[in-house]
């Protein structure tokens, strides 16, 4: 992609995420977009077949921004409670700009058979970026876990988040304070359980979280 066709690209995605937030998903059209951006409709459509698309993209700029946030997290913490701490609240500070957004769109976020929900084939590469985030989360904690179960960890981490990211939508506290509170309070729980993980009364515990994950998946 030339350079002029990534600005462009890069105009419309700004564009529209602007348009969305000021007047709600549902109310923009790629019309305004196009309009707004001061290209042609043809040009949008060339780049993003729908809004779905555009949202698309908001997911994929906000994993790479996150990815990039969390360098200096796993770079200053060795423990597992430090980094997923740290990942998740530089999730909720890298997402404040976009809040009332997500909650305007959420609803169709939401519908299983949506393209924008997260567990959709078309947000299949957003998801597995951000499990692989968690995969490092894990494998550069100093903590002894059980083996099976952190095998498995990344994913569970990312259903965690995914908790997280609702508690948020509709959390109406300044600054999301109360996202805040519930990752201080979440990350020690998990913390323990997964240090507990390879004690005999617990591997029980955990190999029946797993089996349950499994069946969930399949």
């Amino acid at each position: 992609m030339t350079s002029v066709a990534e600005k462009t690209r890069e105009l419309i995605v700004e564009t529209a995420l602007r348009l969305f937030r000021e007047r709600g998903y549902e109310a923009t059209t790629m019309r305004a977009i196009a309009a707004e951006a001061g290209v042609s409709v043809g040009n949008a459509y060339y780049y993003f077949r729908s809004k779905e698309q555009l949202i698309q993209a908001y997911y994929d700029r906000a994993q790479t921004t996150h990815e990039a946030a969390c360098r200096e997290v796993f770079a200053a913490e060795r423990s597992f409670a430090g980094r997923l701490g740290g990942v998740l609240r530089e999730w909720v500070r890298i997402s404040e700009p976009y809040h009332e957004f997500a909650v305007k769109f959420f609803k169709h976020a939401a519908e299983p058979s949506n393209p924008l929900s997260p567990f959709s084939a078309e947000s299949a590469p957003a998801r597995e970026s951000a499990v692989a985030l968690y995969r490092e989360v894990v494998e550069g904690s100093a903590g002894r876990m059980d083996d099976e179960l952190r095998e498995e960890l990344p994913e569970l981490l990312w259903l965690l988040w995914m908790g997280v990211v609702l508690f948020w939508v509709h959390d109406k506290s300044p600054g999301c304070a109360r996202t805040y509170r519930l990752i201080d309070r979440v990350v020690p729980l998990v913390d323990r359980l997964v240090g507990l993980s390879h004690l005999p009364g617990i591997k029980g515990v955990a190999r029946e979280l797993i089996e349950v994950v499994h069946e969930l998946r399949a």
